[in-house]
């Protein structure tokens, strides 16, 4: 019988969330193993939101120049893809060597696998058998897979971050956060642009008025939409690829030489062999319960993009369900329950969309009297400085307290002024104390009065 070696908990995943509860456990005197089957650090610093925004940088500075361009631009400037794939490098080439350094220095073992499950406490992984007191899962999400004929050719989000150099011509299958931020960064870098959905319109989870001035605004810079097609082929040719599509129940096809799947991203538990673990789950992840531990199996505790709760895929939502596994795996001071307070989402497209808080549905739905402010505002000064067309609001106030409910934005500034309305939100502020604030002037900040 092979040697169990034995763990007082062992951490699935080293992001935001995996990292943070490995660290404050050995430092809690618990014996401590990580393992993760990609490169420690995580999705966000390796592959996700860091490196993205180091890329949108640059689409950043091009597309003000177009907007300026007549306006004191006279020459659109330069780019050079390579360069700036080297620049994002820079931030990203360090991640997981010093995440591993940071692991070893506190003494924590490491393992480069996804573990399997061989029952409750125990774990199989790099041919070794472990036992955990405790297990916390901690794997994020990834890229689903297409269930089409000629999938392999089609490239996922990593593979974007990762280009060499930028084709003549792409296509998304699929318009939410991730195909509809690298359409923009690729459009304005020049590329050909098409973008196959199987819904009537983008980004279903934002506020479908927001989300019009935003198809109207990625037209404007060559985005083409083909909506209510389901791909169902993807076929190699001599220098493109086709995709053929069914819209409407006709077959419709689009050629380019590069097919990208941004279709969404799902739990990352395959490999994990949960059943043998008795750990419950769903399509959204690890089922938790208001400790963020797993009913079926309380050895169990899942925190971050993995987990079934409440909080958002979002890297602040994993740190803060990482302190509430600590928590309550180290009970200091006593077992705390999951608590969100507003949780604002931003798509970093140009312009950026952002929301917080209800919809104007589910505001109905909760029986709320509320006031609905909503409007295009290209004329306020912010836009205008920098010829902006697509700025616009819609907030939602409770009539009974004054107090905001929901606030959906789109402009270039968005992603910064839903700040202003989440602390408004958590700090209970009603409208009448935010519109007797004295704010800096000209800022985008200094909008939210006219908002409200």
């Amino acid at each position: 019988m092979p040697k169990i070696e034995e763990f007082d908990v062992f951490v699935i995943g080293t992001g935001t969330a995996g990292k943070k509860v490995a660290t404050e456990c050995v430092k809690a005197g618990w014996k401590v193993a990580i393992a993760d089957n990609r490169e420690f650090g995580g999705t966000c610093s390796n592959r996700g939101c860091d490196p993205k925004k180091v890329i949108l940088g640059l689409t950043e500075i091009i597309d003000r120049a177009e907007r300026m361009r007549g306006f004191g631009i006279t020459k659109m400037p330069e780019f050079s893809w390579e360069d700036l794939m080297a620049f994002k490098e820079s931030f990203v080439n360090s991640i997981p060597r010093r995440t591993e350094e940071d692991f070893k220095e506190l003494n924590i073992k490491m393992f480069h696998q996804s573990p399997k499950f061989i029952d409750k406490n125990t774990l199989s992984v790099e041919g070794k058998t472990i036992s955990a007191k405790k297990i916390v899962i901690a794997t994020g999400q990834k890229p689903l897979e297409l269930k089409i004929p000629g999938r392999e050719y089609a490239i996922v989000s990593d593979d974007f971050l990762n280009l060499k150099s930028l084709p003549e011509s792409m296509i998304f299958i699929g318009a939410g956060y991730i195909g509809m931020e690298f359409a923009h960064m690729a459009a304005r870098l020049g590329v050909k642009v098409t973008m196959i959905d199987t819904s009537e319109r983008p980004l279903n989870n934002f506020d479908k008025d927001i989300v019009a001035h935003l198809v109207t605004a990625s037209e404007k810079i060559g985005i083409k939409f083909i909506f209510n097609a389901e791909a169902t082929k993807i076929e190699k040719l001599r220098k493109n690829f086709r995709i053929t599509a069914n819209q409407n129940g006709k077959d419709i096809s689009e050629k380019a030489e590069l097919i990208i799947n941004t279709a969404g991203r799902v739990p990352s538990i395959d490999e994990l062999d949960l059943i043998k673990g008795e750990v419950s789950f769903s399509k959204k992840g690890i089922t938790v319960d208001k400790h963020l531990q797993n009913p079926t199996n309380k050895s169990v505790y899942a925190c971050g993009d993995v987990s079934d709760s409440e909080g958002l895929p979002l890297t602040p939502l994993s740190s803060k369900e990482a302190l509430i596994v600590i928590s309550n795996l180290l009970k200091t001071p006593s077992p705390i329950e999951a608590n969100y307070p507003p949780q604002p989402s931003v798509v970093f497209t140009l312009p950026n969309i952002a929301s917080v808080g209800l919809s104007e549905k589910e505001a109905k739905e909760k029986g709320y009297d509320y006031i609905l402010e909503c409007e295009l505002v290209p004329s306020w000064f912010n836009a205008k400085r920098v010829n902006s067309e697509e700025y616009a609001y819609k907030t939602l106030v409770d009539k009974k307290t004054d107090l905001i409910l929901g606030a959906h934005l789109i402009g270039l500034e968005a992603s910064e002024i839903i700040n202003m309305f989440v602390m408004a939100m958590c700090g209970k502020l009603t409208t009448k104390e935010l519109k007797n604030m004295i704010y800096a002037y000209p800022t985008w900040g200094s909008d939210i009065k006219g908002m409200l």
